[in-house]
């Protein structure tokens, strides 16, 4: 399957997108739910096509946007009888998830619950069943292949009752990402990888597996920074056409967004979490891993990104339909 080619392959066919329009067609089944979904949001074209964020400008963006991200969300979030039912602490959360776009929940997995899945994850690599994509530290979805993966952290049934009332509709599992180490990936926002239409309806949460201290590569954010424009790749040297996606358009990005943060002089925030701690952010919350400073240390963790239901999935910088997951 393209799929699983494309995560280890980094040559020329993978800036190709007619390569994204074949893979679409071996997998339409996972596609097909798209059709209503162009239709009712007025886009004329095949769910095999590639697809991108200027589709959407020319008619204009949907209203319907998530409701802690409009501009009465404050108002909307103290009337609500679902918020109010959450305990004091948990509504504090979800204050600060409304204002700096995060929020930090201590102690959702026990220290069992963790190690478990390590000493898995540690098997399937040893035998072949696990692996690394092209970058050499994430393992994608393996979620299909674990059930502790999918049950117990993928499809968390708490998490996903919050999920799904921080976006104001059903949380949708779509993809996981397994790491030992830290990734040292440059300062992004997911928005860019993982877009939807109406916007903003993506959220994430990071699972540390292990407790995480300074030198191992930990995950570093910005505070408030998801309340910055969506940066799309009409924003910066893509390289995007009608026939490629552009061979450098994700460190033309990175680039973009390292300038965004030196101009708006935001802050950075370094996570530190315990082992069983789980970070949740908002789809545009600008983060990364930043570099790992003693060799040998570790950083085991867990992320789970989540559509909602109904709305357009798509990959702004690969310009491709989201393959939904089939259950």
């Amino acid at each position: 399957m393209l799929r699983r080619f494309f995560q280890k392959y980094t040559g020329f066919l993978r800036d190709l997108k007619a390569s994204y329009v074949i893979n679409n067609v071996i997998n339409r089944g996972r596609l097909k739910h798209n059709r209503e979904l162009y239709r009712r949001h007025g886009l004329h074209k095949s769910i095999y096509s590639p697809l991108g964020h200027a589709d959407f400008e020319k008619q204009g963006h949907s209203s319907d946007i998530p409701w802690l991200d409009r501009d009465n969300r404050l108002e909307l979030l103290e009337q609500s009888a679902a918020f109010q039912a959450f305990e004091k602490p948990l509504q504090e959360k979800i204050r600060q998830f409304e204002s700096d776009g995060f929020m930090v929940l201590e102690g959702v997995f026990s220290k069992n619950d963790t190690q478990s899945l390590n000493n898995e994850v540690d098997d399937l690599l040893a035998k072949g069943k696990a692996g690394f994509n092209f970058t050499g530290r994430k393992i994608f979805n393996l979620w299909e292949i674990s059930k502790q993966a999918d049950e117990r952290f993928f499809r968390n049934a708490e998490l996903l009752r919050l999920l799904s009332f921080l976006m104001g509709k059903q949380a949708v599992p779509f993809q996981s990402l397994n790491f030992t180490l830290g990734s040292e990936q440059r300062m992004h926002s997911d928005s860019i990888h993982m877009t939807t239409e109406p916007p903003g309806y993506l959220l994430a949460t990071w699972t540390a597996l292990e407790d995480v201290e300074d030198g191992c590569g930990p995950l570093v954010y910005y505070p408030g920074s998801h309340r910055l424009p969506f940066v799309s790749t009409q924003d910066y040297n893509s390289g995007n056409s009608k026939f490629t996606i552009g061979h450098n358009s994700n460190r033309h990005y990175e680039d973009k967004i390292a300038e965004l943060i030196a101009e708006k002089g935001l802050e950075k925030k370094t996570f530190l979490p315990r082992r069983g701690d789980v970070l949740i952010w908002h789809a545009n919350l600008l983060h990364g891993g930043s570099p790992i400073t003693r060799p040998g240390t570790t950083r085991r963790s867990m992320v789970c990104h989540y559509y909602a239901e109904g709305v357009i999935c798509y990959h702004e910088m690969s310009q491709r339909p989201a393959l939904m997951p089939k259950r």
